[in-house]
């Protein structure tokens, strides 16, 4: 079975004013609050059961999901009201609701996309990866580094220069959607409030973390009102979901 974990807490400061009633999950995209539309793909692709985090305006994504049923759905919630803990710290905290599950999808809530999630499990799991990546051909400020193997191997902020580990082929976007093991539970070191990029960094020195080629597939990170009205507007010509 597999669970999927929606990063659903964050502050939406980038898409204020929108956000200073609302959180960020529950900003509309074509009259659909940006969580529905996740949850509504994932669940088009066979996925049932759910994890959402929650923290800004946590009781709203709360209320939200009651009125609407879970849409049919097993959905739980991993509350973060009294610390916003980011992506690893998130994925720690909701621990005890994702371990008995075979493999844990991670997507967060102001991403949208049509990724194969099917085709990414069944890679991820052949793959033996402790997690895997869907990366995308795209410009970004931060990206990751592959070897030719498809192996994670280093990080590059393209503003700042900065660099980490090695970097030995082409550089990818990462899209906000990954699938870990649950097996990478026990081989995190960091607790409280971190990102999960530094622990992906870490461990890909010894662990296989595979990127997925996403590049198919349409995407849009809604978290500024120019990347919301995109979106917008691709769904309204391109898009009947």
């Amino acid at each position: 079975m597999t669970k999927a974990l929606i990063f659903a807490a964050g502050l939406g400061t980038r898409l204020r004013p929108l956000t200073n009633e609302i959180p960020k999950a529950l900003v509309p995209i074509c009259g659909k609050p940006m969580l529905e539309h996740v949850v509504k793909r994932l669940a088009a692709q066979g996925v049932t059961d759910f994890v959402v985090n929650v923290h800004h305006f946590a009781d709203k994504v709360i209320d939200f999901l009651a009125a609407n049923k879970n849409f049919g759905l097993q959905i739980e919630i991993s509350d973060e009201r009294n610390d916003l803990l980011e992506t690893g710290g998130g994925l720690v905290k909701a621990r005890p609701l994702l371990e008995n599950s075979d493999a844990i999808l991670i997507h967060n809530a102001d991403v949208l996309t049509n990724i194969n999630i099917a085709q990414m499990l069944d890679f991820h799991l052949k793959t033996n990866s402790i997690a895997t990546l869907a990366v995308q051909n795209q410009s970004s400020s931060r990206q990751f580094c592959f070897d030719k193997n498809k192996q994670l191997s280093g990080w590059k902020n393209v503003m700042t220069g900065e660099e980490i580990g090695l970097q030995t082929s082409g550089y990818k976007s990462f899209t906000g959607v990954h699938i870990v093991s649950p097996k990478i539970f026990d081989l995190m070191t960091q607790t409280g409030k971190f990102s999960i990029t530094p622990e992906y960094l870490r461990l890909c020195a010894t662990q296989k973390i595979s990127a997925f080629d996403a590049s198919e597939a349409f995407w849009f990170d809604i978290g500024s009102p120019e990347k919301l009205s995109a979106a917008e507007v691709y769904l309204s010509k391109n898009d009947a979901m």
